[in-house]
């Protein structure tokens, strides 16, 4: 059901990976100022289940980089940092309960189960307005964000995008899906 074809045709092995995630992490140092790649590439291969959270991430054009590093806890913590809304998680509305309250034109996904399909969970506001604060991110596309109980519990849900230099956050109908519109995710470990 959650199916993308990048999920399809990338067979990527943790070295390949970890390549490319390196590479990332030299290209953008402003998203981790003070923290080392050898920090990082060992606690990326202590924890080969998290590793396939990123796979999963990266396949489904994610690009996740590390944007955190708390040194009292040990933590780090990935964010998909691709210019635009993930393609390969576009065009889904925004939980199950909306994707089985449409009666005609279902899209194939939706955010939050594709989300835990992956093994990530979806940037919440403050977690979106960080990410904007390392670059600008979502100029043309919109990326579904979590969203209260008490909006959902309306059938509304939340996202955001970035325009006019300004992060922009908006209520639409959990049940509505566009091709512009994904969502993105993180994980901390």
């Amino acid at each position: 059901m959650y199916h993308t074809k990048a999920f399809e045709l990338t067979y990527m092995n943790q070295d390949e990976l970890l390549h490319i995630l390196k590479e990332r992490f030299e290209s953008f140092p402003n998203r981790h100022k003070g923290i080392q790649w050898n920090w990082i590439e060992e606690k990326l291969k202590n924890h080969p289940d998290k590793v396939t959270v990123l796979k999963r991430m990266e396949e489904s054009g994610g690009e996740p980089d590390i944007v955190f590093y708390d040194k009292k806890n040990k933590l780090i913590t990935f964010f998909d940092c691709s210019q635009e809304s993930p393609e390969g998680r576009r065009s889904c509305c925004y939980d199950n309960d909306a994707l089985q309250s449409r009666k005609m034109n279902k899209p194939k996904n939706n955010a939050i189960d594709f989300a835990n399909k992956i093994g990530a969970k979806l940037l919440n506001e403050e977690q979106y307005r960080y990410l904007q604060s390392l670059g600008e991110f979502d100029k043309k596309t919109s990326s579904w964000i979590e969203t209260p109980n008490q909006i959902r519990k309306l059938g509304g849900a939340l996202f955001c995008d970035y325009r006019y230099g300004t992060v922009f956050v908006y209520h639409n109908g959990a049940d509505s899906y566009y091709a512009v519109r994904g969502f993105r995710c993180s994980i901390t470990f």
